[in-house]
């Protein structure tokens, strides 16, 4: 989607926020948005948190700036609500390398495993699924499904690869990465640690295990931000999406946050082309028109729905690992 034009003499701003309140929306952004973005947000955080924030309101728009997969989680927990993109083509990396047609094809070849399935990826893929995770709850749901049980995890296989290195478990690993955490370079990384000697390093799992193993802390956005916010010293190496950076800086204005380099040093590359589609101007022109709007089959909304549901219910179980079996969690 292009940049809209004729919008000379538009206070967008302004406009945004009349629109808000004409269409009784509420506005979504992502921690890897645009700081202009995530200031105007009602909530900025990671992509459930946000759509299970926007379900729990009385809006009848959801404005998520964030991408195409995440909308879709919004549509999925709230269908009753138009849930509007600002550009719609802000898709994913992850989500573009797992198709729903190939996945399908990927889990007849292994029919004894479940799937755990990244929240990273389309609808279709949800549908096709027993349970989604997030970088945050992954593990403990993985603690919860018997060691027998044999297990495809997509579709990201740096974060796969790193829980089965940390719990020790065999899994069936689809081969796809987020771009922008493959961009991190291992050779910058330690020149930058050199430069700052004693500032730790956050890495995002989405990041390879060459990047993983020299961080201190892995976890997700919303866990990088918390590590942050944590740490005694006053600097900090960030591996992940570098527009996080906006919301620590707001937060925690007396430290420092160095955004990990990519392979030259100095590259934009680990800026998220995806989510750099979405602007203020698309999201008022998405507030005045809604549109484009995500919709989504009733029959396929409720297949994604039914792994969202066993992620929720299992993220927020207090069980033993191995109480939750196979019949449990496999889907039809």
């Amino acid at each position: 989607m292009e940049q809209p034009t004729n919008l000379r003499g538009v206070d967008i701003r302004a406009e945004i926020d009349r629109l808000r309140k004409e269409r009784n929306a509420v506005i979504l952004a992502h921690y890897y948005q645009k700081p202009e973005l995530q200031d105007i947000a009602d909530f900025v955080g990671d992509s459930l948190d946000l759509s299970r924030k926007a379900a729990e309101t009385d809006a009848d728009v959801i404005a998520f700036c964030g991408v195409r997969f995440m909308a879709e989680t919004a549509k999925i927990l709230s269908p009753q609500k138009t849930v509007i993109l600002p550009d719609m083509d802000a898709g994913c990396s992850l989500e573009d390398s797992c198709p729903p047609d190939q996945f399908a094809a990927f889990r007849k070849a292994h029919p004894d495993a479940i799937a755990l399935t990244y929240i990273n990826c389309s609808a279709e893929v949800k549908g096709l699924s027993d349970v989604i995770v997030t970088s945050s709850s992954a593990e403990k749901i993985l603690a919860q499904i018997p060691k027998s049980q044999p297990i495809i995890f997509g579709p990201d296989r740096n974060l796969g690869g790193y829980l089965a290195r940390k719990t020790g478990r065999d899994l069936i690993l689809w081969p796809g990465v987020c771009i922008v955490h493959e961009a991190f370079s291992e050779t910058e990384l330690l020149k930058l640690k050199a430069q700052h000697p004693g500032a730790p390093v956050a890495a995002h799992p989405e990041c390879p295990a060459i990047i993983l193993d020299h961080a201190d802390y892995v976890g997700s956005t919303r866990g990088i931000l918390e590590y942050a916010n944590a740490m005694p010293g006053d600097t900090l190496i960030v591996a992940t999406e570098p527009h996080i950076i906006h919301q620590m800086e707001k937060s925690m204005p007396d430290k420092h946050f160095i955004g990990a380099p990519g392979a030259d040093g100095n590259c934009n590359c680990n800026i998220c082309p995806y989510m750099a589609l979405n602007t203020m101007e698309k999201l008022y022109v998405a507030l005045r028109d809604l549109s484009p709007r995500i919709e989504i089959e009733e029959g396929l909304r409720l297949r994604a729905k039914k792994s969202l549901d066993a992620m929720l219910a299992m993220a927020s179980a207090t069980v033993g690992q191995g109480d939750l079996g196979p019949a449990r969690v496999t889907g039809d």
